[in-house]
């Protein structure tokens, strides 16, 4: 079977599952980003989460919760602070439009997310998710900031998707 299948899995024998969403904990969903997540750690606090599924195993999880930035932060828009998966072919854009729909439905405008610029964004852009620029600077200033990096230290680009782009 060659090409892709939109929802399906590739398994190392050359058959395919498929992907299917699952309602996931926070705590559920904050071990698997323990567990796989690249360069960030589990969040504190969520609006709601996804998990993406293949059979009876977890292969992806999104956490959405309310914008980092306060700017950004409106009542309308929500931000994915984490999708993270175990490299599961089509997983990651299923994640990001199952939240988009998710927060669409419960009525905000606006979904955003942000990823390294060493990043290509093809899950986002399959997804539906458009690239609106830079954002910010490498590291986090005021005040606030926390001693230690909590994320790397370069250059992100934010992703959003909102009732403009359906």
């Amino acid at each position: 079977m060659s090409g892709d299948l939109s929802g399906a899995a590739r398994t190392g024998e050359g058959r395919t599952e498929m992907l299917r969403l699952t309602p996931i904990s926070l705590a559920e969903a904050n071990a698997f980003v323990a567990e796989h997540h690249r360069h960030h750690r589990p969040v504190t606090g969520h609006k709601f989460s996804v998990a993406c599924s293949e059979g009876d195993k977890v292969v992806g999880v999104a956490i959405v919760g309310r914008p980092v930035s306060r700017y950004l932060d409106d009542g309308w828009t929500l931000e994915v602070n984490r999708c993270c998966t175990d490299g599961t072919h089509n997983a990651c854009s299923m994640l990001y439009g199952a939240a988009w729909r998710a927060a669409k439905a419960m009525g905000y405008k606006r979904l955003i997310t942000y990823i390294l610029d060493t990043e290509t964004g093809a899950s986002l852009k399959a997804a539906g998710f458009r690239c609106v620029g830079k954002a910010g600077g490498e590291r986090w200033t005021g005040t606030r900031r926390p001693e230690v990096d909590l994320c790397p230290a370069q250059l992100k680009f934010r992703f959003e998707r909102g009732e403009v782009d359906t």
